[in-house]
């Protein structure tokens, strides 16, 4: 495939070349430490997802490396390395996958299954440098063979979700019901399609959290800690 040459807006540049340098830095160092942990990080549709990841950052680089979060940076990365437009790999899962069966690519030039092959190659890649938050994706699952990984996934009731949407968008409750039915119900089948396995599997997490009942602050301080003690082991 050849490289786009897409100019990228000059914020999205400099979260892409920081991690570069930041990976760079260490490849080159003939002192450069051993592999660091990632976190993978999925949560139910509603749930406080890139919250508590600015908070994980937070928390984790206090300790003296740097660490970055891969939500909607990874896309760009696919997107500027791939030349897979930006807006179909925004709305993978999203674009009809009956007409992409009979040849018709309405969403651009490469199908859902060949952006998300991309963006797969990349998360995996990106974890197992260390030092990554990955958020979504299907992170967890993809990630599942990596030792350096660690799975998080954040869950609440419906009504806790509805509520918290409607809040976060200022919307009136029904059209977050709506909203929150359909994200979800998109989310799930798209990850099962591509992986072969639900998302709700709790069999892939090594900590679930109930976002209802625990704060963003609680759960980052939980997550720190288990990270902090399950790697010095490995």
């Amino acid at each position: 495939m050849v490289k786009s040459t897409l100019s990228l807006p000059s914020s999205v540049q400099e979260r892409l070349s920081g991690w570069v340098r930041i990976q760079e830095r260490r490849a080159g160092s003939p002192a450069a430490p051993r592999r660091g942990p990632s976190i993978t990080l999925s949560r139910q549709f509603g749930c406080e997802g890139f919250p508590l990841s600015l908070r994980l950052q937070e928390l984790l680089t206090t300790g003296g490396e740097e660490w970055q979060i891969f939500d909607k940076v990874l896309l760009e990365r696919v997107a500027h390395d791939e030349g897979i437009p930006l807006h179909l790999l925004n709305h993978l899962g999203e674009a009809n996958r009956v007409l992409e069966s009979f040849g018709f690519h309405p969403a651009g030039p490469v199908t859902n299954d060949e952006a998300y092959a991309k963006v797969a190659e990349t998360l995996v890649r990106v974890a197992r440098q260390g030092h990554a938050i990955i958020v979504g994706r299907g992170g967890a699952m993809l990630c599942r063979d990596l030792d350096n990984c660690f799975h998080v996934r954040l869950e609440a009731s419906f009504q806790w979700r509805v509520e918290a949407m409607a809040r976060r968008m200022a919307i009136p409750l029904d059209e977050a019901e709506k909203l929150v039915k359909v994200q979800s119900r998109l989310r799930d089948r798209f990850i099962e399609d591509n992986l072969g396995t639900a998302p709700t599997d709790r069999g892939h997490y090594d900590m679930i959290f109930n976002n209802e009942r625990h704060s963003v602050e609680q759960i980052a301080a939980a997550v720190v800690a288990y990270v902090q003690s399950g790697w010095k082991p490995r």
